[in-house]
């Protein structure tokens, strides 16, 4: 280990704060602070809470992203490759105490160890490098979480997930569903169901095949399957509906021969727009019976929620999700963040589709509103919803979005709060207060202070501004995805 690491970890241990690595902290621009790398884990740290939580959001709330962006003197060149922090915001009234934890994946262990890297990463290749010997050898557990029981899992997108404690975070190794299942990809997008049955999916892009994963409230497989899937491309989210499974097939093809040639695994993935995209929809009782749909050419991270609707012309499939035009956002923008650059490429609108079964068209209408990161109510899972809590308003000079909405998929009518200029927005979440309208809850990184906040708003007076705001003493790097589990949840997502 280099000795101004050696000084960078002592200096965070003293202060009982992270300290951000020289390479991001001090750059320039100043939201570089976003994508710096925290020398070492986070202690139970108390912040500084105005107003007071109500009693629904008092619980935790976990998130995940990527945190260890720099090691050993070289830095990742694409935001999604470093390695997973998992964040534990636990909530009560008028305090809000803070812990980040990196994922001690064998990756992360054995490079932190050798005090350099020694896999590639997502979209990164290192020259006079190991080559992955398996998925799991350059699993970064650093997109999402899923609280299961007495575990939290901490998500990828190619292998497994990690099992992590929930209360201290520690990490306690690969989840292996089924023998034959070991190392197979486990997406970092579930869906739970109001019920809290789990329906989950991976990719294998070099086999083309999709797996399919269903698992009981209990925690416990009960299916899994691997289908053969034409021009299967990237595919980073899905959705369930009470009959259904679906899946948007974006453009974003593997070609096996960039992965031999030693591209990274995203650069092994081209762009073919002429093929424009499909909907994937699987019957969920028996994975063999399959439609496909054709739809304009487009890309999507997210999508918000489906749900179905029996018509006299037939069963028609509502899904509502975030869609942008091409990739360049995985592409490009990803990448030029880490540098200090920004791509400025357009950000994903929110878009609602129509599929109709019987007939075999589909129909979808671009709202015309900037969102990300699309959240519903969770009991709501595969039914009928109104409305979509997301992020919004890109802002010149900054990566990302500056504001939160929540729109009406029917109308396209929404409510807006922007927070002050100069912060970036995070994953907000709905959370349900038995009949009331609920409420909004998530982090942002002001750049002013330089620190990281957990807002909550009143989920039907948005534009009112929150209710209650904590603030770190500290500013953390942008996450991605996040669970929230109240109090007393035995099965936090049921």
């Amino acid at each position: 280990m280099h000795r101004r690491d050696v000084l960078l970890r002592l200096m965070a241990a003293a202060a009982g704060a992270p300290v951000l690595a020289p390479s991001a902290a001090h750059a320039s621009p100043r939201w570089l602070l976003a994508f710096a790398t925290p020398p070492a884990d986070i202690a139970l740290t108390r912040a500084r809470v105005r107003g007071r939580f109500p009693d629904a959001v008092a619980g935790t709330l976990y998130r995940n992203g990527p945190a260890g962006h720099d090691l050993g003197g070289e830095r990742y060149r694409h935001w999604f490759d470093g390695d997973g922090m998992v964040q534990r915001f636990v909530i009560a009234g008028t305090e809000v105490h803070h812990q980040g934890r990196y994922v001690a994946t064998p990756k992360r262990v054995a490079e932190v160890q050798a005090g350099r890297r020694i896999t590639e990463g997502f979209g990164t290749v290192f020259k006079n490098r190991e080559a992955a010997a398996s998925p799991d050898s350059m699993n970064a557990a650093n997109i999402s979480v899923l609280p299961l029981g007495d575990e939290l899992l901490a998500l990828w997108e190619g292998g497994s997930a990690t099992r992590l404690d929930r209360h201290t975070l520690q990490t306690h190794g690969i989840k292996t569903w089924r023998a034959d299942l070991e190392g197979a990809p486990f997406s970092a997008h579930p869906r739970v169901e109001p019920d809290g049955t789990v329906w989950n999916f991976g990719v294998s892009a070099h086999h083309g095949l999709l797996l399919l994963y269903e698992i009981g409230p209990d925690g416990a497989l009960k299916r899994a399957d691997a289908l053969p899937v034409r021009d299967l491309p990237m595919v980073h989210d899905f959705a369930v509906t009470a009959r259904y499974l679906v899946f948007l097939l974006a453009p974003l093809v593997y070609d096996a021969q960039r992965r031999e040639a030693g591209a990274s695994f995203l650069d092994a993935h081209v762009w073919q727009p002429n093929q424009g995209m499909r909907a994937l929809v699987i019957d969920r009782n028996d994975w063999k019976q399959q439609r496909q749909f054709e739809l304009p050419t487009g890309f999507l991270f997210h999508i918000g929620n489906a749900w179905e609707e029996d018509t006299p012309a037939g069963t028609v499939i509502h899904l509502d999700y975030a869609r942008s035009a091409d990739a360049r956002a995985l592409l490009v923008d990803a990448r030029e963040v880490m540098q200090g650059r920004l791509a400025g490429t357009p950000g994903p609108r929110l878009t609602v589709l129509q599929l109709h079964l019987r007939s075999g068209q589909a129909t979808q209408t671009d709202l015309g509103i900037e969102a990300e990161f699309p959240c519903i109510d969770r009991r709501l899972v595969g039914q009928r919803h109104r409305q979509v809590v997301h992020a919004t308003s890109a802002v010149g000079g900054l990566p990302l979005w500056n504001a939160i909405a929540c729109t009406q998929v029917e109308t396209g009518a929404l409510q807006r709060f922007r927070y002050a200029p100069g912060a970036i927005v995070e994953e907000h979440l709905y959370v349900p207060d038995g009949s009331s309208p609920g409420w909004v809850l998530g982090t942002v990184l002001d750049q002013a202070s330089q620190r990281t906040l957990l807002s909550c708003f009143a989920a039907d007076a948005l534009a009112s501004g929150p209710v209650a705001q904590a603030s770190l003493p500290y500013a953390l790097p942008l996450g991605l995805h996040g669970a929230f589990v109240a109090c007393g949840e035995q099965n936090p997502l049921s």
